[in-house]
């Protein structure tokens, strides 16, 4: 290869010919040349923040078929933990990015720890909703390390869907968090916190039994008359009946939930005997048996497994390379978007198997969509339909 005057390989005959000939036939355009690295980064910059979360949002959306009464194995994507009755199992769960350690990112996002103790980098706190069944997620919020998981979580609850289920761990709820959930319309089973005082109101016929979920406020004589009347069988959702149970502006102060208490007896280590209590807004026994929805909770763990599937197989590793807040958030978006793309593709593949998606390798359909898409990776968008 011969090199002009000013260093820069020199164009050969060929080269013109062929440039001119693609042009012609309109598959290329032979002036268009692979952006810079610092072009890249100053049309993300004008692009912002908001774009990559609108995209996600827009088409990142459930992968397991669709919940109901029908929903059963074998369908698309509807594998093991995919769905509990008529509803859509998901997780919520929180987890961390490592950034660049520049002054923007330090001021946008903070470091865990503080003083000599602090975090070697910054940090990004993502929490999303994500289907047990496939790993894909389906809502997140992104923010400051200082912004806790339960702050995130309230942001995702109204983005329930009433034929879902959500399965969370004790560290989520709090009596505002239930609330919240509950008034999506959106199936809950969570985790009680081991100091949570669950008044027993009526043992139901398979050995669950029924509580009242009391706003923390609400104390003396007015939690005594909402006991009495939740044992006395009156329905806590009528003002008419029930006056105590709503605050001035007319909202619930009380749920009644149902509690579920089990033991894994082959566990082993720190959690063996341990009772795990569960409450759930599935009251009725004939919607759900108790022997379901401790099976149904156990899928919450799925979460972790699409958690790692981002970070460790699909992330760059560990830590970011955006250096600014606004193209970091960028940067996960795009993260989120493509793990959601691959776990479709393998829900889509293992339903044409008949095959359980948990028995497909992520990282193997993580490498073929890499060596099919390197092909096509410097192909300018524009003029393509």
């Amino acid at each position: 290869m011969s090199v002009d005057v000013v260093g820069r390989p020199a164009v050969r005959p060929d080269q013109v010919t062929l440039g001119v000939l693609i042009s012609r036939f309109g598959c290329w355009d032979a002036g268009w040349s692979v952006p810079t690295s610092s072009a890249v980064t100053q049309a993300r910059k004008r692009l912002g923040r908001r774009v990559f979360a609108e995209v996600f949002a827009r088409v990142c959306g459930p992968v397991a078929g669709e919940a109901g009464p029908t929903a059963r194995m074998g369908a698309l994507g509807t594998a093991r933990g995919s769905f509990l009755r008529g509803w859509r199992l998901l997780a919520i769960d929180g987890f961390e990015v490592d950034l660049p350690d520049s002054e923007e990112n330090a001021a946008g996002f903070g470091y865990a720890g503080s003083g000599g103790n602090r975090s070697a980098y910054p940090k990004a706190r993502v929490v999303a909703l994500a289907e047990c069944g496939t790993h894909a997620f389906v809502a997140a919020e992104i923010d400051a390390y200082s912004v806790g998981e339960k702050t995130l979580a309230q942001r995702l609850y109204p983005r329930l869907r009433g034929d879902e289920l959500l399965t969370a761990d004790r560290g989520f709820y709090s009596w505002q968090a239930w609330d919240i959930a509950a008034s999506s319309g959106a199936a809950l089973l969570w985790r009680a916190p081991t100091q949570l005082d669950l008044p027993v109101v009526r043992v139901l016929p398979d050995g669950t039994h029924l509580t009242v979920l009391i706003r923390p406020t609400v104390r003396g004589a007015r939690r005594e008359r909402l006991l009495t009347a939740a044992r006395a069988g009156a329905d806590l959702t009528d003002i008419a009946t029930v006056p105590d149970a709503f605050d001035k502006q007319g909202l619930p102060v009380v749920h009644l939930a149902r509690v579920v208490e089990y033991a894994v007896p082959d566990r082993a280590g720190n959690g063996t005997g341990e009772v795990i209590t569960l409450l759930s807004t599935v009251v009725n026994p004939g919607d759900a048996r108790a022997d379901e929805l401790a099976a149904a909770y156990h899928e919450r763990w799925e979460e972790e497994t699409g958690n790692d599937q981002l970070k460790t197989h699909l992330g760059p590793g560990r830590v970011l390379r955006s250096r600014l807040p606004d193209l970091v958030h960028q940067e996960i978006w795009a993260y989120l978007i493509v793990h959601h793309a691959i776990n479709a593709l393998t829900a889509a593949a293992s339903a044409a198997a008949d095959l359980d998606p948990d028995r497909i390798s992520f990282t193997k359909v993580l490498r073929l969509i890499r060596r099919t898409a390197t092909g096509t990776a410097d192909i300018p968008p524009s003029g393509l339909d």
